[in-house]
């Protein structure tokens, strides 16, 4: 039996600077992101498009929630199979490609997670549990593109 699981965000648009839309350069795109009980994230456009390059682009988060999302998975099926991660840090990269009219998607997403285990035995099966990782993802499920990892494996013993 399947689960249906329900998220509500508020996103409220800060960037009227008191002409409203009238004209593309006349408002900004920063705005807010509010999800009850949790701290409020401020956002705008990638700077190609006129946003501010110090707050969080959509395109930066939903990078960031398909390498959330595979962590949290991964490191689910390794407590399962008696892997012991000790650390564990990304650096995902993504590629979105623009369209002539404006439009875009994004057409490739790598995730690059270097993680550390404390027992070398661990190594081979610690590299499997990504491909699990990424069939569980529920972020990497919802996207049209494949989601790849290039995964390095450390050891530290405790």
């Amino acid at each position: 039996m399947s689960k249906e699981h329900h998220y509500k965000a508020t996103i409220h648009w800060t960037g009227n600077k008191g002409t409203g839309t009238g004209g593309h350069r006349s408002y900004e795109r920063s705005h807010t992101i509010q999800i009850e009980n949790k701290a409020l994230i401020d956002g705008s456009s990638d700077p190609a498009f006129r946003g501010d390059k110090t707050k969080h682009n959509p395109e930066d988060l939903f990078l960031s929630s398909l390498s959330s999302c595979h962590m949290l998975w991964y490191l689910h099926f390794c407590s399962e199979e008696g892997i012991i991660v000790t650390g564990y840090t990304d650096e995902a990269t993504g590629i979105m490609s623009e369209n002539t009219n404006g439009s875009g998607n994004f057409t490739s997403v790598t995730l690059h997670p270097t993680v550390t285990v404390t027992e070398e035995s661990m190594i081979e099966k610690a590299k499997e549990l990504h491909h699990k990782a990424n069939e569980f993802c529920f972020i990497a499920r919802s996207v049209n593109f494949p989601v790849e990892h290039i995964p390095t494996l450390l050891i530290k013993k405790t």
